[in-house]
């Protein structure tokens, strides 16, 4: 009888032996795929419906309180422009989205060193095609510049600074100009960082990065002297005639001066910030000037991503819910 009673224990203790090493050999497998795929390379693409035929588009994406714009060229290459701060959800996020609109190949502009700027870049040479990594002459040693840096170098993305005159071009006839900065001794974070006039089709961007009122007023000088003062060869750059503005700094009281809005003109403007946030961006001063001298005023931090198509004819601009 007591042999009998030891046999189901035997066996009770080798079904729990079996468990045991199915559940470990499922932990080394779930590791083994997490090392050689990373969990961010499995994430699904978010649904967005495809550019048609000569068009460009611009997206405005939601990072919170940081930015990232993404031009899609006629070409169906993209520049991204900045790619928020780095943190898990936002990163997440943007790989995603990119995923969605399936470029192959992606040129980056970070504009300046600020964490909510260049903090995604990383995780976007790790994980696409990248052509080329334009940088701001004003560097920074901090954890995400360095990060940024370190990919580039360890993925074999060449690098180069954008200063005035600097131009990234398609032979659709959609190209990116460089306004600001014009200087290598500039050490001001924000007002040395990269503002860039994209135009397609007659209708012409402007991404203000982070610049304050200073900057602004110093490019009105220089444009004042000569209209012409940004061309860059055949490619033209007016400030007075912008359709459409990515307001600078989040919408900083700093920035967005009457003096710079009246001469932009621009028709529509957009603010990137996040909900909430610290820094009580978009300044009430800020919106106040904008609501007076832009028709329609579009804030990521209420309407989520932003995406702008460009035709040949004109341009359209809608939430990204709208285009589901």
């Amino acid at each position: 009888m007591a042999a009998n009673r030891k046999d189901p224990d035997r066996r009770m203790a080798l079904r729990r032996g079996i468990l045991l090493a199915v559940a470990a050999g499922l932990v080394l497998v779930v590791a083994l795929i997490s090392y050689f795929v990373p969990f961010r390379s499995m994430l699904p693409a978010l649904r967005i419906p495809a550019r048609g035929a000569g068009e460009a588009r611009i997206h405005f994406i939601d990072v919170g309180q940081g930015d990232c714009t993404v031009i899609e060229f006629p070409e169906g290459d993209c520049l991204v422009v900045d790619a928020g701060d780095g943190s898990f959800e936002h990163d997440q996020r943007l790989l995603r989205y990119l995923k969605g609109l399936g470029s192959p190949k992606l040129t980056l502009v970070a504009t300046h060193p600020d964490a909510d700027h260049c903090g995604g870049m990383a995780e976007l040479i790790d994980r696409f095609d990248v052509e080329v990594l334009y940088l701001p002459y004003n560097t920074s040693d901090s954890r995400y510049f360095t990060r940024m840096l370190s990919s580039a170098e360890r993925n074999g993305v060449p690098t180069a600074s954008l200063t005035r005159y600097g131009a990234i071009v398609r032979p659709s006839g959609a190209y990116a100009v460089c306004l600001s900065p014009n200087s290598i001794e500039e050490t001001d974070d924000n007002d040395s960082s990269i503002v860039l006039y994209f135009s397609y089709g007659g209708t012409n961007l402007l991404l203000g990065a982070d610049i304050s009122a200073v900057r602004e007023r110093k490019l009105m000088r220089d444009y004042a002297l000569d209209e012409t003062i940004f061309d860059r060869g055949e490619l033209r750059v007016r400030l007075s005639e912008v359709d459409i503005l990515r307001v600078s700094h989040h919408g900083s009281d700093g920035s967005s001066s009457e003096e710079w809005l009246s001469l932009l003109g621009a028709e529509a403007a957009i603010i990137s910030s996040g909900c909430e946030n610290p820094y009580v961006h978009p300044g009430m001063g800020a919106v106040e000037r904008l609501t007076e001298y832009v028709d329609e005023l579009y804030r990521i931090d209420e309407l989520g991503d932003i995406v702008v198509t460009v035709s040949q004819e004109n341009y359209v601009i809608q939430t990204r819910s709208s285009l589901s």
